[in-house]
């Protein structure tokens, strides 16, 4: 054969273009897994409230398990870390209203790391037989992580906390937000699971049956546990009743300084529970049975200001009923969040102080650190709140209400404690004056959706400044309050005293479904050792 100068040429001009597009391609395959993770994190976020897109959850798995399916641990870390950013970031953004983006950025890049070591581990188990099982259940690995660590954990962001309005909600009472995390996630990941076996059909024609039918399984198995556990989910009255008042007072400012005019906020929920007592004298609004005030309702420690206890009392006697007041307190030296039952006659005779206290809102760990990096925020918590040690369950006119104040409503043992204590209400304090009009508010309502339908208890969410609502045991809201108004909400609710089996297992289920992540690493791990192993057998 005879090459002409032409040919030759022709190639050499050719080779440039083979590497551009070589190059061009290589990079493609990287960028490509790499947006799909953010964007699918994005996808998670979306399916938060106060969107109403739950459903959402559920092809941000699918694309997730795409991404990491046959990864390097590596590749698997950065794509998991990309995914949690995708969802993080945006979900948390409150955190840095008040305060600037830098507590949000770090906040951020230390919960994705739990995020990442979960891609690796979905990864590694992602060419196990019925991976999707595996898989999930190392999520809920990473959500139990997150619950408890760094200081005292941070559970934000549990993907049962975005079903309050979705399909698998009843799963909730069967094993609490393990479960129902589980289900969601599993679901996820079966679909892609079951695209990505249709694919492979339509190419090989060739597709065990056994493979298929896990897949199938992973998206019938959550829907038809939902629907069988539907039974478990009720709102009627065992106890009786309790017609109950939910104040929402209103502050004069948002922010930071929500409380700096003193007294204010006190007044204002005094005032509004004073027009709530002339509605009832006029026979416009029932007569409740106990009131609920938010957390920091009473912006002055009522044990120490005679006004401040002149101020509950007077509204107290207005309504004839007790309330419990949410306050700043110093006691023994201790600076304590507290709830304090308030007799309209005894005056304050119970008191519950916050177990579970919010780092660097309520405490700030490694002060020192902190101060060398920013003295304003070490100024922000001049003295660090100390923490209860007892459930907080008071016996408001017959009825027994649990306090689980804010923060601790996204901890599972917190709210748990209370039902076992007792409790067949459950109240949520809240005081989100200090995030403005963000999603915050939103978020803690959905958890507490779903807590009430965990434990199937009626549960109240008192809100400074919105938004408040009245929900029953079924997570359905009866009733809510807008933003930054002052209002309050009456309501006959059920009373009851079954335990759900969420209840009852506790941390069961939670601890069953890490041993199932632990089998299916060990697993893969002993999978790729044999492998390795068989590879040196054949060199």
């Amino acid at each position: 054969m005879t090459v002409t100068a032409t040919s030759v040429g022709e190639s050499d001009q050719l080779e440039p273009q083979i590497a551009t597009a070589s190059r061009a391609a290589r990079l493609a395959r990287r960028l490509v897994p790499a947006l799909a993770a953010a964007l699918s994190g994005v996808l998670l976020y979306v399916s938060f409230p106060p969107r109403t897109l739950w459903w959402l959850a559920l092809p941000a798995f699918a694309v997730f398990g795409w991404v990491l399916r046959g990864r390097s641990w590596k590749a698997a870390f950065g794509l998991g870390y990309l995914f949690g950013l995708g969802f993080l970031l945006p979900l948390l953004v409150w955190t840095g209203v008040e305060v600037g983006p830098g507590p949000w950025l770090a906040l951020v890049v230390i919960e994705a790391i739990f995020v990442a070591l979960v891609g690796v581990g979905v990864a590694a188990v992602s060419k196990l037989p019925g991976w999707p099982v595996w898989a999930a259940a190392l999520w809920i690995a990473g959500e139990a992580a997150r619950a408890r660590a760094p200081f005292n954990g941070f559970p934000w962001g549990k993907i049962a906390f975005g079903q309050a309005e979705g399909v698998f909600l009843p799963l909730a009472a069967v094993g609490g937000t393990p479960v129902l995390g589980f289900a969601v996630v599993l679901c996820g990941f079966g679909l892609y699971e079951v695209v990505r076996l249709a694919v492979e059909a339509r190419r090989t024609r060739v597709v065990r049956r056994s493979t298929a039918a896990v897949a199938l399984l992973s998206v019938a198995v959550p829907v038809v546990g939902a629907v069988a556990a539907q039974p478990l989910v009720s709102d009627k009255a065992e106890d009786g009743t309790a017609t109950v008042a939910v104040i929402q007072g209103n502050v004069p400012r948002a922010g930071l300084d929500f409380n700096a005019q003193r007294r204010a906020v006190l007044d204002y929920h005094a005032r509004e529970t004073e027009r709530l007592a002339a509605e009832v004298k006029a026979g416009k609004v029932a007569q409740p049975d106990f009131v609920l005030w938010p957390e920091n309702s009473s912006d002055i420690d009522p044990f120490a200001n005679a006004d401040a206890r002149v101020v509950i009392d007077r509204a107290a006697k207005a309504i004839g009923a007790p309330i419990s007041v949410g306050g700043v307190v110093e006691r023994d030296g201790k600076l304590l969040n507290e709830q304090i039952l308030w007799d309209p006659v005894k005056g304050p005779v119970d008191t519950y102080d916050k177990r579970q206290i919010q780092p660097f809102g309520e405490y700030l760990p490694l002060r020192s650190l902190v101060g060398a990096i920013n003295e304003n925020w070490t100024s922000m918590v001049r003295q660090d709140f100390s923490r209860g040690s007892e459930p907080g369950v008071f016996t408001m006119d017959g009825a027994k209400v649990g306090l689980v104040t804010c923060y601790e409503a996204a901890f599972d043992w917190a709210v748990r404690s209370e039902v076992v204590d007792g409790a067949q209400m459950i109240s949520v304090p809240s005081n989100n004056a200090t995030f403005d009009r963000s999603e915050m508010t939103y978020q803690q309502l959905a958890m507490s959706r779903v807590r009430a339908v965990e434990h199937s208890r009626t549960v109240t969410v008192p809100v400074t400044s919105g938004v408040s609502a009245i929900i029953m045991p079924d997570g359905t809201i009866t009733q809510r309050t807008g933003m930054f108004v002052p209002d309050s909400l009456v309501q006959k609710v059920p009373l009851r005293s079954t335990e759900t089996p969420a209840t009852r297992l506790g941390i069961l289920p939670e601890i069953a479904l890490l041993l199932v992540a632990a089998g299916g690493v060990g697993w893969a791990i002993g999978a790729g050792m044999r492998t390795r192993r068989a590879g040196d057998v054949q060199r």
